[in-house]
């Protein structure tokens, strides 16, 4: 787990002396992504600057330092992330009569580069990475992206220069750069709290796609080749199989155990992110039953009761046999946490889960280096609850005329979500559905869509009409062009989350929470082999019984009693309501002002501090829409770029 960065200079003026100091400002900026060394490889004739820190993870010794020549001496590479398979893939390499002189996967990805190519070595490789690769005879940069995108890399063209790295930090850092904010990009962070790929913040600048490679020759290519080596879109097109449901599982569990295995090699310690759900409970359980001695497991909870969820995990911990810390956390701990949250991420980003995956990851990074978490369950296997509720809900009210499901959906929307709070709890707890208040606005917003697109949007959206707020139309995302190949509404979302949510939002956060602590995080149910097995099968497999990620529950009940994880389940959860109405209020009243705003972002304020007030008095809940705003307004203190 890494940090790379680097430039072309397209009229290679520079000597080796200010290129070295402009790689190193660049990788500098990301220190915290690989504390123990650093390196640069510098061409001045081409006016190449590649730069590279390293948390050494798989080989201790200096000769997995990178950057790293291939032994023909044609190739130069960075890299950021784990090849999972590299064992199999050294002992091919070595039957072919490649000798390579250290024990590092990177090694052995760039060996196979030299003897195979680029594109059939990344279809052999299994694992997470961001890779910069520079051929020296044809004078081309590559960059490649995992499947998923668990790793990020970012690129563009600036003034001439051709930029890249881990973290928008590290291309601020170059010298000649002057950031302007995209106020397009802006108005889809206010819907969706995150910045979809392919955009960024920062005009000119992009995220590169997860399945994607990216070519470019300086002084040929006006702008860089990007395909995709991986789609998902081939994957759910495939034909669905049709096991019997226990054969399903019994196919899973190897699969999955096979996945945990391969992420358990390092050369340093290791744990697991528990939170006691089905998806972290699983990856726990896999890892207890492969390793002779208790893992080391992590957990996150909070003093309010509502959301502390640290008994479940530690009841599964208990179970397992694993050696538990946990810690609690505070609305003062969240407080001190908000003024570091825009150098995490680099770019406005709004998950409020990303305090308490900080925390976790910072507690984990005192007793292990790597850590594996259960993310991506949830849209591999169908487990978010909107997958059942927002298809059963749609079918049942796609036929009734549109008119009469506005009314409804005002009528869901008189009694605020305090109120509906206060029914709920009428309910018998062991039944009683988590922020009840939420949902039934979540469900006016269905029931006041126009097709299962626009259901799924209003589903998602923090704000749902962002242009109001900006004046500036949304980019139309690409992943709405391919969600049509699906009939299903559930399968759908699914396959929207995977492409936009999961690398935009989860993956993000997780990457920028523990690579702030320098902590590798490791995700078996992402492994693509997973991923297409589980498209592979019917959506009945997935949710039985109205139950979803029912063939994941399977494999977990081989090893851990039901009842220990078998209740509802809020991930890292944060109280976020009740925060902004107490402990944080002062904080917001300060950061919502109309001056700042109109002045900072050049935000509309009326809508906004609306929200607000009606959020104080409790007739409605409008957390999560007012986090949006206070985490693009805490980044523009950080970052100012220009408007």
């Amino acid at each position: 787990m890494c940090g790379i960065a680097g430039f072309i200079e397209a009229k290679a003026e520079k000597g080796p002396k200010e290129l070295l100091a402009q790689v190193n400002a660049m990788t500098d900026a990301m220190l915290h992504r690989g504390p123990d060394s650093g390196g640069h490889w510098l061409s001045s004739e081409a006016g190449v600057g590649m730069g590279f820190r390293r948390l050494a993870i798989i080989d201790l010794t200096p000769s997995g330092n990178q950057p790293m020549t291939s032994s023909c001496d044609r190739y130069v590479v960075t890299y950021n992330g784990e090849i999972y398979n590299y064992q199999s893939l050294r002992q091919v390499l070595e039957t072919e009569g490649r000798r390579l002189r250290g024990q590092s996967d990177t090694e052995v990805m760039l060996e196979g580069f030299s003897a195979w190519g680029v594109d059939e070595t990344v279809e052999r490789l299994i694992g997470m990475f961001a890779v910069a690769l520079w051929d020296k005879k044809k004078r081309e940069l590559t960059l490649i992206r995992d499947r998923l995108g668990i790793k990020p890399i970012y690129f563009g063209i600036q003034d001439g220069m051709f930029l890249y790295g881990s973290e928008l930090k590290s291309l601020r850092a170059k010298s000649g750069w002057t950031p302007r904010m995209n106020r397009a990009a802006m108005t889809q962070y206010l819907r969706y709290n995150y910045v979809p790929a392919p955009l960024t913040i920062y005009d000119g600048i992009f995220k590169l796609e997860p399945g994607c490679v990216l070519r470019y020759r300086p002084g040929i290519d006006r702008e860089p080749r990007i395909e995709r080596y991986w789609n998902l879109d081939h994957t759910i097109l495939k034909d669905r199989s049709s096991p019997e449901p226990q054969a399903a599982v019994d196919r899973l569990e190897p699969l999955l155990r096979d996945a945990v295995e391969r992420r358990m090699v390092a050369d340093v310690p290791l744990g697991v992110m528990l939170s006691g759900g089905v998806d972290s409970s699983v990856i726990a359980a896999l890892m207890q039953d492969c390793s002779s001695r208790p893992i080391k497991s992590f957990t996150i909870g909070f003093e309010n009761a509502g959301y502390n969820e640290a008994d479940q995990a530690r009841g599964v911990a208990e179970h397992l046999g694993t050696d538990h810390t946990e810690l609690m956390l505070t609305a003062d701990d969240a407080r001190n946490l908000i003024p570091q949250m825009p150098d995490w991420h680099d770019e406005p980003f709004a998950d409020s889960s990303a305090m308490p995956t900080w925390l976790v990851s910072k507690l984990a990074r005192d007793h292990v280096t790597v850590a594996l978490s259960g993310d991506g369950g949830d849209e591999v296997f169908f487990g978010y609850n909107r997958y059942r509720a927002a298809a059963t809900a749609w079918g049942k009210a796609k036929s009734v005329p549109g008119s009469v499901r506005s009314m409804a959906a005002g009528g869901l929307r008189v009694l605020p979500t305090g109120t509906w709070d206060s029914l709920a709890a009428l309910i018998p707890s062991g039944k009683r559905p988590r922020m009840m208040g939420d949902k039934m606005h979540k469900l006016a917003d269905l029931l006041a869509s126009g097709s299962e697109d626009d259901a799924y949007r209003a589903l998602v959206s923090h704000w749902d009409k962002p242009t109001n707020l900006t004046g500036i139309d949304e980019p139309e995302l690409s992943m709405w062009r391919g969600g049509a190949a699906l009939s299903d509404f559930t399968e759908r979302m699914a396959y929207y989350d995977t492409l936009s949510y999961l690398p935009g939002d989860i993956l993000t956060k997780v990457d920028r929470a523990s690579m702030a602590c320098s902590l590798e995080a490791r995700v078996p149910l992402l492994d693509h082999r997973v991923v297409e097995y589980a498209w592979s099968l019917p959506k009945e497999i997935k949710i039985r019984d109205g139950v979803g990620k029912w063939p994941l529950r399977q494999v977990l009940d081989r090893y851990v009693p039901k009842e220990l994880v078998d209740r509802p389940k809020a991930g890292f959860a944060v109280p976020l309501a009740d925060w902004l109405r107490g402990p944080l209020k002062e904080w917001a009243f300060e950061m919502l002002s109309v001056e700042r705003l109109r002045d900072q972002t050049g935000l509309q304020p009326e809508p906004i501090l609306r929200a607000f007030r009606d959020h104080l008095k409790g007739d409605g809940n409008h957390a999560e829409a007012l986090w949006n705003i206070l985490m693009l307004q805490s980044w523009m203190d950080r970052w100012s770029p220009s408007t």
